[in-house]
């Protein structure tokens, strides 16, 4: 790995702000993955109170799993695209209990079998239980075209040429410290001039 691209990490990682992130901070595995769900599409200011809130009522992921879908639904329904998102917590749970004991499988390849787990959903918890993952949203996918780590037009292809960039060590580094620089720099053009900032560090 070349130092060049180090020190971008390390600018990109100075520059964006310490905010919680939806995956972060929960205390069993089956929340990481259930809240990282609810996470699609939805900024984790909303995120997150809404899964605390979810939690505080099912406690375990059996009581979610025996949870009615309705009720799911009046809890979460401020994070986006909720109906769908509540069919998804639910059959998730329910499969993690009938197939993994409770536990969320740490193997990619496993966990996009889970109702309303994808790729990148995948990757985010598994970096966020100490597993290689890379995570590739919005954030990332934009960030590592614009300054050059990447120029393929399709997320999974990003994630690989990341993963080929960085050795596995800063894999579970990326997607935070990406999503954060891009969550503080909400305006398009302060965005671009930093990003060609870094860009040009040698």
């Amino acid at each position: 790995m070349n130092n060049k691209i180090l020190r971008q990490l390390k600018e990109l990682e100075r520059l964006g702000s310490k905010i919680r992130l939806a995956a972060e901070e929960w205390d069993k595995p089956w929340k990481i993955l259930i809240a990282t769900i609810m996470s699609a599409r939805t900024r984790d200011e909303v995120t997150i109170p809404t899964a605390e809130k979810l939690f505080l009522k099912y406690d375990s992921v059996e009581k979610l799993a025996n949870a009615n879908l309705n009720d799911i639904m009046e809890v979460i329904k401020p994070v986006n695209f909720y109906k769908n998102k509540s069919k998804n917590v639910l059959n998730c749970a329910k499969f993690l209990v009938e197939k993994y004991n409770g536990n969320p499988p740490l193997n990619i390849e496993k966990l996009i079998e889970l109702p309303g787990v994808g790729r990148k959903t995948a990757n985010v918890f598994l970096s966020e239980v100490g597993k290689p993952g890379l995570g590739v949203d919005v954030h990332v996918f934009r960030i590592a075209r614009k300054i050059g780590w990447s120029s393929s037009a399709h997320p999974h292809k990003v994630e690989e040429d990341l993963k080929k960039l960085f050795p596995k060590k800063y894999w579970v580094k990326i997607n935070p410290i990406l999503i954060r620089f891009g969550k503080t720099y909400t305006k398009k053009k302060v965005l671009d001039e930093l990003l060609n900032k870094i860009k040009e560090i040698n």
